[in-house]
């Protein structure tokens, strides 16, 4: 299987899931099949299923999803320097680790202590903001997929919300949620090790996290010091209290999916590319519509002008 791309975006997202040599060589990252090139037959292959190249400054994201991958230092450093983020993946084809450059702006410093030096009521606001919004757009996303239920209640709580959400009203609102999203799984429980269709949702996530850090290191801001996650293993806090409004985008796809493929879908190469899919989702911020990496970036720019003092809202989608 060759592999393949999302090219819908003002940046790519490259999947490579067979065996593969990945270099580099004047901004381009170069492609090597080794499989091709052993074939007896290689001189009947046009030369574009053996070798490759991709523009280096186009592209977002990198998805390494076999073990006999080889890419070489140069290929990082160059994917490093255009702010690429790159996923690997694990034997069961999870991502399990992301690369990112630790310079991601000229002003990384300045921006590093802004961030530091963020008071607590700040975070609490800005946490508070992210739950509204990530209620708001849980609501809109079971209105969307079950259109029966009522969700009166959950735009109820997205206006009780209150700083640092010190009623863990997204607790709430998650249970509710949960309990009547899949109407096709009988008393389905959002758990990471969980029955289907977690697996789908993980790997959904993982990607808008992968999109969420890559923007922030893109505006000068340290993934790792989040406004509300603090746990210490945790290497990236920040991403996972951006995302939190995102997540609905995923479980809308992870809803499509299951309606057309049954609850017992394996997270085969195809669907993954429904997943991947999820980046060029076309989102409604700020009063425009735009591919979701390009909105993340909105978000995480206007999180940074919280952080400078240049602003006290944060700019998310709304469903």
């Amino acid at each position: 299987m060759f592999p393949w791309e999302n090219t819908e975006m003002i940046k790519r997202t490259l999947y490579f899931g067979n065996p593969a040599y990945l270099s580099q060589s004047n901004g381009q990252l170069l492609l090597r099949l080794p499989v091709a090139e052993s074939d007896g037959k290689i001189t009947d292959k046009p030369k574009k299923e053996i070798e490759r190249s991709f523009p280096i400054e186009d592209l977002g994201i990198v998805i390494l999803d076999d073990n006999r991958i080889t890419i070489t230092q140069g290929a990082l450093e160059r994917l490093m320097e255009n702010n690429v983020a790159v996923i690997t993946c694990d034997k069961y084809h999870l991502p399990a680790g992301l690369f990112l450059p630790l310079n991601g702006h000229t002003l990384q410093n300045e921006r590093f202590r802004e961030q530091i030096s963020c008071s607590r009521p700040l975070q609490k606001q800005l946490w508070q903001q992210t739950i509204q919004a990530k209620i708001a757009n849980q609501a809109a996303a079971l209105k969307q997929c079950v259109p029966h239920c009522e969700v009166g209640n959950m735009r109820a709580w997205v206006e009780q919300v209150r700083s640092d959400d010190a009623d863990n009203l997204e607790g709430r609102a998650a249970a509710y949620y949960w309990r009547n999203f899949f109407t096709e799984c009988c008393d389905f429980t959002r758990e990471r090790e969980g029955d289907a269709p977690n697996g789908l949702l993980n790997y959904g996530y993982a990607i808008v996290r992968a999109i969420v850090a890559r923007s922030l290191v893109g505006a000068g801001l340290l993934p790792t010091l989040g406004i509300h996650h603090h746990n210490k293993y945790n290497a990236y806090c920040l991403a996972d209290d951006i995302m939190e409004p995102y997540r609905p985008y995923v479980d809308i796809t992870v809803k499509r999916i299951i309606k057309e493929h049954g609850i017992g879908v394996k997270l085969t190469p195809e669907i993954k590319r429904e997943l991947l899919s999820i980046a060029t989702t076309e989102v409604k911020i700020a009063g425009h519509r735009s591919p979701l990496m390009v909105a993340v970036e909105t978000t995480t720019s206007s999180l940074r002008k919280c952080f400078a003092g240049e602003g006290r809202k944060l700019v998310y989608p709304e469903l």
